[in-house]
């Protein structure tokens, strides 16, 4: 028998099985408490752990220019749980990694069954932890039980800890209609990481703005599940048709306000209002609608967006949708090894952090188990290089988001792992002969930069810390 105090472990979903692997292997006892089937959620079809309810893909697998690939492989080097079996249930998906849904979960549920330091308890944690539980990880999710969420609240002080994020469209750079619209920075302002011209602008007329907004109102819109009903919005995300709802103006004076913009072909008119859209990706292949999260159907969508100048070619990598979120405001919450600071007995891991994606929660996860397993046998906790994927997803959490080009206060919001969050290079990449790289060349050798520093920097991390390279 083990004299070592177990940790406990709320919530088998990806980032709570991969925390349990990771203290289990580092020769903690661990104990997993999931709460189905006795008490089932809206999304979950079955009791498995690490069961997958939305789409089967951990997306690109692409370690050389790809942040979440660089993810993989730094939690397969780590000995991640979710990465071996997902490896192990992998289907046809091109560059990403998918997986049999089924195969996966029952895979990942066999494989903590089986470690002689777990044990899975079945039944909900209605409230805090108990008192004796001298170290708990929650990694409940977006869908953390009412009495848990309630006691979250009441700990933090926080008035809300549920809310809806609203989803901006995402439009192909090359569908735009560059003869209508033009790059422009409000008042050519050059923030950081910007050039006064970050911003595809896309002018509207008085009678084109006033047509707009009609169709915005008389759009068919996604009905709520009685679940979500009372769920407020976040403030920093109101969809645009609930904006267009409050005021037929409101829209001029919020995301599509004309102020501080000049159209370089027709400088003497002022525009009635501008939509804009930001750069979406390194590459900048991709931009969003700023502004323009939505819960109007996908039909609905593409033709009223159409109707923009400049959008009337428009293909969407991504159309807009609505999804209830439940996360914590980590970077005033939490401390660097993602301990609740009002109550550092507990921990928190996965999307309640504020992390997006599948393999975002299982990274938070797996550091989350690793800080709790290293404090529990009394080894220092090594600070990860911010430098790194893990450490650069990490530090967005507890330290909010890196500033950008964007005006007015920061608020934090949940973010997949990107290379916007890695600290910037200390010299531009360079061609072969020394000379400087452009475009696309430019991009994805600054990329691997990016990535080949992460790879030299966590391998350092875990040679200081006198860490094995992966779990045996």
């Amino acid at each position: 028998m083990s004299k070592i105090d177990p940790i406990h472990v709320i919530g088998g979903g990806l980032a709570g099985s991969e925390a349990t692997w990771q203290i289990a292997q580092a020769g903690v006892p661990v104990v997993l408490h999931e709460m189905r089937p006795v008490r089932g959620t809206d999304a979950h079809k079955t009791q498995g752990l690490a069961e997958l309810v939305c789409s089967n893909s951990f997306r690109s697998d692409d370690a050389e220019t790809n942040a979440v690939g660089l993810l993989h492989q730094e939690m397969r080097t780590l000995g991640s749980l979710i990465m071996a079996k997902g490896d192990a249930n992998q289907v046809p998906a091109g560059g990403a990694l998918a997986v049999d849904r089924d195969g996966f979960s029952d895979a990942v549920t066999a494989a903590l069954e089986a470690h002689p330091l777990v044990t899975i308890e079945r039944g909900e944690i209605a409230g805090l932890p108990p008192e004796d539980w001298s170290s708990v990880i929650i990694a409940t999710g977006p869908l953390t039980s009412p009495a848990l969420a309630e006691a979250i609240l009441e700990l933090t002080g926080e008035t809300s800890l549920a809310f809806f994020d609203a989803i901006a469209p995402i439009v192909y750079r090359e569908s735009i209609n560059m003869d209508v619209a033009w790059f422009q920075s409000r008042y050519d302002k050059v923030g950081p990481g910007g050039t006064g011209k970050d911003y595809i602008n896309c002018p509207m007329t008085k009678e084109q703005y006033e047509a707009f907004v009609d169709a915005l109102l008389a759009g068919d819109k996604t009905e709520f599940k009685e679940w979500e009903a009372n769920t407020p919005y976040f403030d920093g995300c109101l969809p645009i048709e609930v904006m267009a709802e409050r005021g037929r103006e409101t829209l001029r004076h919020g995301p599509m306000k004309p102020v501080g913009l000049t159209d370089p072909r027709n400088p003497d008119v002022k525009p009635y209002a501008i939509v804009q859209l930001r750069q979406d990706n390194a590459l900048g292949t991709l931009f969003n609608m700023v502004g323009f999260q939505t819960k109007l159907k996908y039909g609905a969508q593409t033709g009223i967006f159409r109707m923009i100048p400049g959008l009337e070619n428009a293909e969407f990598a991504r159309l807009g949708g609505i999804h209830r979120n439940t996360y914590l405001n980590s970077p005033k919450l939490l401390d660097p090894t993602l301990r609740l600071k009002a109550m550092p007995r507990l921990r928190f891991a996965g999307q309640i952090t504020g992390c997006e994606g599948y393999v975002e929660s299982a990274a938070v996860g797996l550091m989350t188990g690793r800080f709790a397993a290293a404090e529990r046998l009394g080894r220092p906790i090594q600070p990860l290089p911010h430098t790194t994927a893990l450490g650069a997803l990490i530090n967005h959490i507890t330290g909010g988001h890196i500033e950008t080009i964007d005006e007015g206060p920061r608020s934090f919001q949940p973010m997949n792992v990107n290379f916007g969050l890695f600290p910037p290079l200390d010299r531009a990449p360079k061609a072969e002969d020394g000379k400087r790289l452009r475009g696309s060349a430019k991009a994805i050798a600054k990329k691997k930069m990016l990535t080949d520093r992460a790879r030299a920097d966590l391998a350092a991390w875990l040679a200081a810390a006198n860490m094995p390279a992966a779990a045996e």
